[in-house]
């Protein structure tokens, strides 16, 4: 029988690239897995993390196997983001990576005891691996645990891309049933053995069973009064396939498996078992606060339930391969699941690159088949920043058509940067697509998304059109009373959400949205809204430990159970002769107490806003929504707190001011004039980077406009390097004042470009 065993404690890790150990290192540091060398530096605001080629060591006895002629394999969940293995001091793989799981045949290098496992993990940068640049930190280490495996030389086949050995496809069908089609793929098979299948309910009984030959062991099996896989009741069938040699089986595989049927179109948006569903949702990155990616089974659930009580129907699992763990509840809570390889922001033209999107896409689907959360493949995400070509949508068309060969029964999608052209050969490649818009954040007012959704499905109306990404930095210790865009406030980022929350219920036609992002996340590169290291983005704090009002301005909209949430109990102190309170619930009416007296009762869609008048010290200010009730406490003051209110905030202001004053007397309403011996605006910035002194003046702008470090080598260079200054602060710094862009022109012209 197999046996899977566990290799998760007793390791030991070095973070020097030391080589190949010849014994087991005694004097390297003690970890258990799963484990990151980035759990800190990864999002700890220091500006960068370390990047290198480390090594694990462990010993292990060979199983035993009670039928002759047994393999042993070395699983590996997954090992950001390259990763070398070695038995006994011989190199049995090499993986590249950093999000599937992968296997090896380790059975002719295994000695009875003292078996010597070492693995190399990597996270420098390689040309060939994607992701190449992105906006999120990418973890090192051996962050999902390692197993052996067992098995009889006969068993289910563990060396096709990490797959789990068969394939199970149900389709309800017309009478009420349905239909499992499985496939199998058996390893040595033979006349002693055959394949038995059994299906069984959620209570445990079997409702379905089949035997086929070992050499051709595919079944279509019939389950009559099938229970359907919905999200608000997702009804899971346990699918058991054994191998036998007469009266013993020697190998079994499992999975669990749901009956729906799904689609999407233009006008009536995503359809599950024949029900119009807007999916509503939001995408989550897969690290958390000082454990990096390195999450345990426990951590991916209390996520996913997290999800749940928000009331959200899809999870975006950004950009990468997920845990299996995660899948796993996906599955039982009855979450839509879009998932994707991290073929993202920066396309390499290198043959080698795209043998790994390739690689990466196969190991996506085979390991993840069986699924019923996954609706979705998605092949790219923001790819056109670096712009487009001929090859670039070559290689689109070629990684859809495999998805399509791989696995005909879901629908390919990608997410489109926000400065796509509307006209664009990518739109009709997939089944659906997506855009990434950020209005009202980077650029542009949070009042442009709806009209732009909408010339969009107006001039494409045969393109099922979704959100998949949308958010603004929302950081808990920075308030004020007049919230604005940039301000990184809790109010703004609330505010922001409240508009998008209503533009997305005003349009059912639209497939999906995701906002950007459940949870705060690493991005070493960042620094901005007096939290670096991190993107700010989430509805939840990375620790997880902080609901920021913006997350129940969604659970006001999307969840059926009764709620009821004051905003701003973090703003609390406040000056003024009256305040605003803003409250988010899902019953019809509000009303609101300040210290015990009745002021008002609201009818509203959602949002309750109330102007009050605090009294002198401390208030307590409660919201009763219809018998549910939530309670705040505010202090007046004379002055708000400090703290309140970013430095960066008002030095962005004075920086934008002082700008424009060593502009001097130039008249900035005259055409710019584009030289070719000068510098400009529509030089890409690898171009302006010949000269460090046009650079800076490049950077400083940039940094007025989009709060983002440009600089070679810096930040977000990798990802906008190809980009003109005009293009990037015209696509995230729309709403800088006029004459921005016409007096970084003038300051670039002063440079004489050097002709090669």
């Amino acid at each position: 029988m197999r046996n899977v065993i566990q290799l998760n404690d007793n390791w030991k890790f070095i973070q020097k690239n030391v080589g190949l150990p010849e014994i087991f290192p005694e004097d390297w540091q003690d970890v258990n897995l799963p484990h990151t060398w980035n759990c800190v530096d990864g999002h700890d605001g220091n500006g960068s993390y370390d990047r290198g080629s480390y090594w694990y060591a462990k010993t292990f006895k060979t199983p035993k196997q009670p039928l002759p002629g047994g393999r042993v394999y070395v699983e590996v969940l997954a090992a950001g983001q390259q990763a070398e293995v070695y038995v006994n001091g011989e190199k049995v793989t090499y993986h590249e990576g950093g999000y599937s799981t992968f296997r090896a045949d380790i059975t002719d290098l295994c000695r009875e005891e003292g078996n010597l496992l070492v693995i190399n993990c990597s996270n420098e940068k390689k040309e060939s691996v994607y992701p190449q640049s992105a906006d999120f930190t990418f973890y090192g280490g051996l962050y999902r645990g390692v197993n052996l495996i067992s098995v009889p030389d006969t068993h289910f086949d563990l060396d096709y891309y990490g797959g789990p050995g068969f394939m199970v496809t149900p389709k309800p069908a017309e009478d009420g049933g349905a239909f499992f089609e499985i496939r199998s793929f058996v390893t040595n098979p033979g006349e002693d053995f055959t394949v038995q299948y059994q299906i069984l309910d959620r209570d445990g009984k079997e409702v379905a069973s089949g035997n086929r030959p070992s050499e051709n062991p595919d079944i279509k099996l019939y389950v009559p009064d099938a229970k359907l896989w919905e999200i608000d009741d997702p009804y899971l069938y346990q699918v058991n396939a054994f191998i036998l040699r007469r009266n013993e089986v020697v190998d079994e595989v499992k999975t669990r498996a749901g009956v729906r049927s799904f689609s999407c179109h233009p006008e009536d948006g995503f359809i599950i078992n024949g029900v119009k569903t807007p999916l509503r949702g939001v995408s989550r990155h897969q690290d958390m606060l000082y454990k990096g990616n390195a999450l345990t089974k426990e951590d991916h659930y209390h996520d996913a339930e997290m999800i749940k009580e928000l009331g959200a129907n899809t999870i975006r699992l950004a950009h990468y391969q997920h845990s299996q763990d995660f899948y796993d509840a996906c599955d039982e809570l009855g979450f839509v699941i879009w998932a994707e390889i991290p073929f993202i922001s920066v396309f390499n033209t290198d043959p080698g690159a795209h043998e790994n999107c390739i690689s990466q896409l196969k190991e996506l689907i085979i390991q993840n088949y069986n699924h019923p959360s996954i609706c979705f493949w998605g092949i790219s995400n923001e790819i056109l920043i670096g712009g487009i070509s001929e090859k670039l949508v070559e290689n689109h068309k070629e990684l859809n058509k495999l998805a399509k060969e791989l696995d005909p029964t879901r629908l390919t999608t990608i997410a489109h940067v926000s400065s796509t052209p509307v006209e664009n050969p990518l739109h009709h490649i997939t089944d659906v697509i997506a855009y990434n818009h950020y209005f009202g954040w980077y650029g542009k007012k949070m009042e442009d998304n709806g009209p732009w959704l909408d010339k969009f499905h107006e001039l494409h109306p045969d393109i099922c059109l979704g959100l998949s990404e949308y958010g603004c930095e929302g950081v808990i210790t920075n308030h004020g009373p007049e919230p604005a865009c940039k301000d990184y406030s809790e109010e703004y980022q609330a505010l922001y959400h409240e508009h998008m929350a209503k533009v997305l219920d005003e349009r059912p036609w639209m497939w999906s949205s995701h906002v950007w992002n459940m949870f705060d996340f690493g991005c070493a590169a960042r620094n901005e809204g007096g939290v670096a290291g991190r993107n700010n983005k989430g509805l939840v704090t990375m620790d997880r430990k902080i609901k920021k009002d913006s997350y129940y301005i969604y659970q006001a909209y999307w969840s059926k159970k009764p709620m009821v949430h004051i905003c701003g109990s973090r703003y609390a102190c406040r000056a003024g002769e009256t305040t605003e309170i803003r409250v988010y619930s899902n019953q019809p009416e509000v009303t609101l107490y300040l210290n015990g007296e009745k002021i008002e009762t609201k009818a509203a869609e959602k949002v309750f806003v109330f102007t009050v008048s605090l009294a002198e010290g401390m208030n307590t200010v409660v919201a009763d929504a219809c018998g549910v009730k939530h309670s705040i406490s505010l202090e007046k003051v004379e002055k708000e707190p400090s703290i309140y209110v970013l430095p960066e905030v008002n030095e962005r202001a004075e920086g934008v001011a002082n700008w424009f004053s060593t502009v001097g007397s130039m008249d900035l309403s005259t055409p710019m004039e584009f030289p070719e011996d000068r510098y400009h605006v529509r030089n890409t910035l690898i171009e302006i980077a010949e000269c460090p002194e046009a650079m800076e003046e490049v950077s400083k702008a940039l940094k007025l406009a989009t709060n983002f470090i440009v600089k070679p080598g810096q930040g977000v260079w990798e990802m906008v390097k190809t980009w003109s200054p005009e293009k990037a602060i015209n696509a995230v710094g729309g709403s800088m004042p006029d004459g921005f862009l016409e007096s970084l022109n003038m300051k670039l012209n002063k440079f004489e470009r050097k002709t090669k």
